[in-house]
């Protein structure tokens, strides 16, 4: 639960206040952290015995023994070489630093256990709410659940970094229930827009791209106002990772509120999507078109259909741009000037894309 790179820090730092030698091992007398580098190894019999005995601090050839409980029992000994009353009052004060940050990492985690079982819809109603009434979490508050993918495993240095982007442990948790994504479930205040929304996401990505150096991938759920709705909201940001992979894979940020039709055909099954190319297409594949009949009716897409501005941002005479809607035309029989054929054809080419992606998961 807390590492022997923490223990090792704290004695460190209490060294440099205290000026005293500090030595924590584990109640099997293995040493766990240490400012002395020649330190004997041979305690197992005493610890043994000062572990057993009912005393919480004993003087022991030459050195002061404590301490550290979890649960009423001996987790930790703190060991101080000298017999003074100085060196009584470094190792109580040893003790206590260790006990409590000991029963901060034991909150963190309790915490962290919750917030997971919460996203995964382990937990029963009232015990969603009786275990957040112990560790102190409102109920009644609006979050939002952030996805976050990266190139990289989310080891502990990454999500770290997610930490002290949001530092408020009481109000902000940040978690993985998978080796693929790190999850933060973010209080918002009640003025919080939704583009105020999407620029938590943006900081997110800015800050991993910059301390992590990884491409960052941040999907974003749905609001909500009660505690036992985040889970929805963490199932929300998943499906719009999905949908954003296939119909918006520029993007690094993506909102399920924000997915349009790319959510609607993701829930159609397979079969209706194959027969609804196959009708629309009649014989003709997507894969007929060339790259650069490709990019023009992308770029026509973008321009809302408008045929001067979209010939001039590909630096072609207005004449070639009709040519190339007309061969498309004969090919296809739609003519993408016409709204209703345009957005056929579009839907046409958002669906082949779902079949292409379904049939590389199957591979």
């Amino acid at each position: 639960m807390i590492t022997n790179q923490v223990l090792q820090s704290a004695v460190d730092g209490l060294k440099n206040i205290t000026r005293r030698e500090i030595t924590v091992v584990d109640r099997e007398g293995k040493i766990v952290a240490s400012t002395e580098t020649d330190f004997s190894p041979n305690i197992q019999p005493v610890v043994d015995s000062f572990v057993n005995s009912p005393a919480e601090n004993q003087l022991m050839q030459g050195h002061q023994y404590f301490k550290v409980f979890d649960n009423s029992l001996a987790e930790y000994i703190v060991i101080i070489p000298g017999e003074d009353e100085e060196t009584y009052r470094v190792g109580k004060i040893a003790a206590f630093h260790l006990q409590g940050l000991m029963m901060a990492y034991k909150e963190r985690f309790d915490r962290d256990n919750f917030i997971k079982n919460l996203l995964l819809d382990n937990l029963l109603l009232v015990d969603i709410y009786s275990r957040a009434k112990k560790l102190r979490i409102d109920n009644e508050i609006k979050r939002v659940v952030y996805l976050i993918e990266t190139d990289l495993d989310p080891d502990v240095s990454v999500m770290e970094i997610v930490r002290s982007i949001f530092p408020d442990k009481l109000r902000d948790f940040v978690t993985a229930v998978d080796e693929q994504c790190i999850i933060l479930v973010k209080e918002l205040a009640e003025r919080d827009s939704s583009e105020e929304i999407e620029q938590i996401a943006n900081t997110i990505v800015d800050t991993l791209s910059t301390e992590a150096m990884s491409k960052v991938y941040v999907s974003i759920g749905s609001v909500v106002r009660d505690l036992k709705n985040v889970s929805s909201s963490f199932k929300e940001a998943r499906l719009a990772k999905e949908v954003g992979k296939i119909f918006e894979a520029d993007k690094q940020i993506v909102n399920y509120e924000r997915l349009g039709i790319g959510r609607l055909i993701y829930q159609l099954p397979l079969p209706l999507c194959r027969i609804f190319i196959k009708e629309m297409l009649q014989g003709f594949s997507i894969d007929d078109i060339d790259e650069e009949m490709f990019t023009t009716v992308m770029k026509f897409f973008e321009n809302d259909l408008n045929v001067s501005e979209t010939s001039r941002e590909l630096y072609i005479h207005r004449n070639t741009l009709v040519y190339r809607l007309d061969k498309l035309q004969k090919m296809t029989q739609l003519d993408l000037r016409k709204f209703g054929d345009a957005i056929t054809f579009k839907i046409t080419l958002m669906v082949n894309k779902y079949l292409q992606y379904r049939g590389k998961q199957q591979f």
